[in-house]
């Protein structure tokens, strides 16, 4: 009577007993050409046709867009536009912006080419550079605003809000509605103190603090000290601003002493909250 099948016999993995073969001589079972043995002995599936097929769609796919992109000549940069200029010409722009037209629109470094505005052209404040597919590159332009004027031998340099001086034009060119500039400190303390820059940071600071209206009408703007700033209105008014602190308060008690005495020539705003009209 034949014994009891051991486990071995029954559950071995990838054993087979032999056709014929005597009761307890196992033989190994070839591996399926579909698998192949692995690092400790693991068995890993070739790949199949259909895995195949999609690796080399995969492939194909990637290497006509790169094609497409870079080697096509469809995704080309054939026309570039210019915008948001005011003083500066749309031709002025792309000329300082050197785009390389014909090459891969995909390869223009726009960074590059907004760092190329800004330095050719202080006028613009920002540049934003950018791809209009499929041919195309905008330029997209904010100049920077005059607060100020500073003359100097018969030249009238334009300063923004920021204290920047970024263009020198004659007088005809000048803007209109920016006040000029008179530091008449002379060899005041104050003059000692804080030196002309610093005077002329807290002039440029009260100029961007100005009501628009204010701004739109103010002629000069005299510096005598640190705390002696005033302005010169159209029609002869004169505003006493004081020093450059508290400019936004300055603005709304001056906006709102104008409004109630239109027909004021002197306004005083040094102290913003005991502010004082009066016609002469």
């Amino acid at each position: 009577m034949a014994g009891p099948t051991t486990t071995t016999e029954r559950g071995a993995p990838g054993l087979r007993r032999p056709k014929g073969g005597r009761p307890g001589r196992l033989s190994r079972a070839r591996p399926s050409p579909r698998w192949r043995p692995g690092p400790g002995g693991i068995r890993r599936a070739l790949p199949g046709p259909r895995a195949v097929l999609l690796i080399a769609t995969v492939l194909f796919l990637l290497a006509g867009g790169v094609w497409l992109f870079y080697g096509s000549a469809w995704l080309r940069v054939e026309q570039v536009t210019a915008s948001g200029t005011r003083v500066l010409t749309p031709a002025q722009v792309k000329a300082a912006a050197a785009v390389p037209v014909g090459a891969p629109l995909a390869s223009v470094d726009t960074a590059e080419i907004e760092g190329r505005l800004l330095r050719a052209l202080p006028r613009v404040r920002s540049a934003d550079v950018v791809r209009s597919w499929p041919h195309g590159i905008s330029l997209t332009v904010v100049e920077r605003t005059p607060v100020l004027l500073v003359e100097k031998g018969g030249k009238f340099t334009e300063v923004d809000a920021a204290g920047v001086r970024y263009a020198t034009v004659d007088k005809s060119r000048a803007p209109e509605g920016v006040p000029l500039l008179e530091l008449t400190a002379g060899r005041s303390p104050s003059l000692r103190r804080f030196g002309t820059a610093r005077l002329t940071a807290e002039a440029v600071r009260v100029a961007g603090d100005l009501p628009a209206r204010v701004a739109a009408e103010a002629k000069v703007l005299r510096v005598r000290s640190y705390d002696s700033i005033s302005l010169e209105l159209t029609g002869g008014r004169t505003v006493v601003w004081g020093n450059g602190e508290d400019g936004e308060a300055k603005a709304r008690t001056l906006t709102a002493l104008m409004k109630a005495a239109p027909k004021a020539g002197h306004f005083d705003v040094s102290a913003p909250t005991a502010p004082a009209a009066s016609r002469s």
